[in-house]
């Protein structure tokens, strides 16, 4: 794939080579699901701090532009976004999809913190038959919005912050090689995700890959402590802007992949270790291109726990359990520390209110 503007920030930029994503799922339309009103959304913290915020897109890989007066970039890590810039009395954000409900017209962007919002609510559009063509065209409207911001000197203070939401769907037509599994399971190559940062004075060291530890949590206390705000307390996510500005260590040393009470499975690493409880998915294997095998995707059998050392063995080839039972003992003890405060999952079975024939053909709000 020809992608000379991405490529050029990310080389003079910082690659992020330990940033992590969800295996998430999405709100689906026909569902009364949302985001709950008591989470407060990063684009409401920015609008208390005297931002406007836009919202607009259906791209599906994710970056940020922030402009700001001082020192300021921007990202959120449930919001899944594309590009986005901002100064201090303007912030245009190119988001992807809204996954977080819309059944009823306060859980949709402009009830959410966006002053506008243009796009669409469902998680599919057609560009999903040319891949190839919308990620050429991805990069060319990177360029353009940035070529834009600079003729207009707004990228003398922005921070670009390209990101993807989840690992490919190698089911499809994505190659996560060579980490294993896809989009949706446990394994790194569905929540090991690409990313970079780029600026054009914002960051005090450039040109190298970064691989500290970086969750997408993180991006929300980050940039909204760098627009000058303050996070609540008791945010997952922790401030990550001395590691991407300057390289110094992260400020996490452990995270959850995810702790799904449906499934029952969920991972976590804690240092260089990384545990597994329970089957990680059904797409398990190393597999380079489509087509799958029904093999590759859904015919294994795991242990309930195995360990890996993602040091020695990034590709996730050898499970180390047997080798090492204190460390899953350690790791099974922040494990179930972390279960004791997870929320259970909310998944509202279909309701035939959503059907588009109700509102002359297509997916509407106003029906929950």
């Amino acid at each position: 794939m020809f992608t000379p503007n991405l490529d050029k920030m990310a080389r003079a930029g910082v690659i992020l080579n330990s940033s992590y994503v969800q295996p998430h799922d999405v709100i689906h339309p026909s569902t009364p699901g949302y985001l709950p009103a008591n989470f407060t959304t990063l684009p409401q913290k920015l609008k208390h701090l005297g931002y406007t915020t836009h919202m607009v897109g259906k791209m599906c890989g994710c970056s940020i532009i922030f402009q700001l007066e001082l020192q300021l970039p921007y990202r959120t890590s449930f919001l899944y976004v594309f590009v986005n810039a901002i100064r201090k009395d303007s912030a245009e954000c190119i988001f992807c999809r809204w996954h977080l409900g819309f059944c009823n017209w306060k859980y949709t962007p402009t009830y959410r913190g966006f002053d506008s919002f243009m796009g669409y609510y469902n998680g599919a559009e057609d560009y999903y038959t040319h891949v190839r063509g919308m990620v050429s065209a991805l990069d060319e409207a990177v360029g353009n919005i940035t070529s834009a911001l600079r003729d207009r000197g707004f990228m003398n203070n922005a921070l670009i912050v390209f990101t993807t939401d989840n690992g490919g769907a190698m089911y499809t037509t994505a190659n996560n090689m060579p980490l294993r599994g896809a989009k949706w399971t446990l394994w790194e190559g569905g929540t090991r995700g690409a990313a970079f940062v780029y600026s054009d004075n914002l960051l005090q060291k450039t040109g190298y890959t970064n691989n500290e530890m970086i969750h997408a949590v993180d991006w929300f206390p980050t940039l909204l402590t760098l627009a000058g705000g303050k996070p609540d307390a008791g945010m997952d996510g922790v401030n990550q802007w001395p590691t991407l500005s300057s390289g110094t260590s992260s400020a996490r040393s452990e995270f959850v992949y995810n702790i799904d009470d449906i499934d029952n499975n969920a991972a976590i690493r804690v240092g260089q270790y990384k545990l597994i409880e329970g089957s990680p998915g059904e797409y398990n294997d190393w597999t380079p291109l489509p087509p799958l095998t029904a093999s590759d995707m859904f015919n294994a059998s795991f242990p309930e726990h195995q360990l890996f050392d993602l040091n020695a063995d990034p590709t996730e080839h050898h499970d180390i359990a047997s080798d090492h039972p204190d460390v899953v003992s350690k790791l099974l003890d922040r494990l179930r520390f972390h279960k004791a405060t997870m929320v259970p999952a909310n998944n509202p079975p279909d309701d035939p209110a959503s059907n588009p024939k109700n509102f002359g053909g297509n997916w509407s709000p106003g029906w929950c």
